[in-house]
């Protein structure tokens, strides 16, 4: 036998005399470490969802199948009320705890298939494919007073938690772009954290509700009558 045939052999997995290749084991560790690099690339370090470079991927591939598919998919934003006063009164050891514990209860509640995301700082998101938004509504809810219902422990102490979370949908006669979609979404969490907090705020589902392309920061400030920012 040539050399070149047992070169050749060896790559395609298996030598002269039948055993496993002397590479097998190098490239299996190597497609191990490369999983493990690309879950690590997708993930938030410290609460375990996906985070905000995988959102900004799927979420686009989502709003196209639905357009392909005719079904609709709906997304929820949740903030985490006062937040910044929360670090301030307990430190950002424990601010970190919190979101770790959100993060549990969201995954907790939510479907396999739908897709739990850090968006960033105290603020989650929530991809449900193939859900309409009463659907979805009732979704939120859920997260919302699983949330409210299940407090932080901390050593002998329990610290109550709330969140306030808006609602959506994307169907495929809908015409904002992925920008407009998110914005369209973050307005009505805007709205439910000036409304007292700690509830869900969504579009009424008796009304057909013209979509907007896109809403600037001064429309939204227009829209919900100019209040402050939010914290």
């Amino acid at each position: 036998m040539t050399k070149k045939l047992q070169i050749l052999e060896k790559f395609s997995g298996v030598c002269a005399s039948g055993e496993l290749c002397l590479y097998k084991n190098l490239i299996d560790q190597l497609q191990t470490e490369v999983s493990i690099l690309q879950e690590q690339a997708q993930t938030d370090a410290l609460t375990g969802l996906y985070n905000y470079r995988f959102f900004a991927d799927v979420l686009p591939r989502e709003m196209e199948r639905a357009q392909r598919s005719l079904q609709p998919m709906s997304m929820i934003m949740i903030d985490i009320d006062h937040f910044k006063k929360f670090n301030d009164q307990w430190g950002h050891e424990v601010g970190n705890q919190a979101l770790i514990h959100i993060a549990k209860l969201i995954h907790q509640t939510i479907r396999k298939l739908d897709i739990a995301c850090r968006f960033g700082g105290e603020e989650f998101v929530v991809i449900l494919p193939n859900t309409d938004l009463r659907q979805s509504i009732y979704v939120a809810n859920r997260i919302r007073e699983v949330i409210e219902d299940t407090c932080l422990r901390i050593t002998t102490e329990d610290i109550s938690i709330t969140a306030s979370l808006g609602v959506d949908e994307y169907r495929a006669n809908h015409t904002d772009s992925l920008e407009g979609f998110i914005e369209r979404v973050d307005a009505w969490l805007y709205q439910a954290k000036h409304l007292g907090r700690n509830r869900v705020m969504h579009p009424d589902l008796s009304v057909d509700v013209v979509v907007a392309t896109n809403v600037t920061p001064d429309e939204k400030d227009a829209l919900f009558n100019a209040f402050s920012e939010r914290e």
